[in-house]
């Protein structure tokens, strides 16, 4: 029952907004009562809070999954990072728009460690970037974190305008997104 309650909050929220969406528009969804919603959770903002820290712990782990492969190289691993946050946002649309969307409505602490989150996956990136510069893969006279804001940037944006069955996948999106981060838009000429 918990794992319905977030699915459908999480539907509700991304349709109607976190503010706009009571625990009775919850419960009347799930045709439950109020008390089998205060079972789970405490209020609407720990269910929110639930939602965004599922959200950041699954990619912290893929995006730790990506950093720890020896094999690969950074442009290898920067490639993987922005194909996972695409393809996140396809598989877990709902979530990530809720995730984007709604983060201002957590108050303290729960923003903060959120926020803190969110800053380490940031701060991920850039240690891909900066280690790939040291390596001569990527070039080196450009701000690392600049470079990692733009790379976040361009691919959580597109939570907002990404459609999975229209004519680009989540893998040529990233593919995309890559040729522009390596090789600019610079023509032949």
């Amino acid at each position: 029952m918990k794992e319905q309650i977030r699915q459908m909050s999480i539907q509700l929220f991304a349709e109607k907004g976190f503010k706009e969406t009571s625990i009775q528009d919850i419960v009347n969804a799930l045709n439950v009562t109020k008390g089998t919603f205060y079972y789970y959770f405490t209020s609407k903002e720990q269910l929110l809070m639930d939602i965004h820290l599922s959200y950041i712990d699954s990619l912290l782990q893929k995006q730790k999954t990506i950093l720890e492969d020896p094999q690969k190289s950074y442009r290898e691993k920067l490639h993987e990072v922005v194909y996972l946050l695409i393809h996140d946002i396809e598989k877990e649309g709902l979530s990530a728009k809720v995730y984007f969307r709604e983060m201002r409505n957590l108050s303290e602490p729960h923003l903060s460690l959120i926020a803190s989150k969110r800053d380490l996956f940031r701060r991920q990136i850039e240690e891909i970037l900066r280690s790939g510069m040291e390596k001569q893969e990527f070039r080196d006279d450009l701000p690392v974190d600049i470079v990692a804001l733009g790379v976040l940037g361009m691919a959580n944006w597109s939570y907002f305008w990404f459609d999975p069955s229209g004519r680009e996948t989540d893998s040529s999106i990233s593919d995309i997104f890559i040729k522009i981060l390596l090789e600019g838009l610079k023509g032949s000429t």
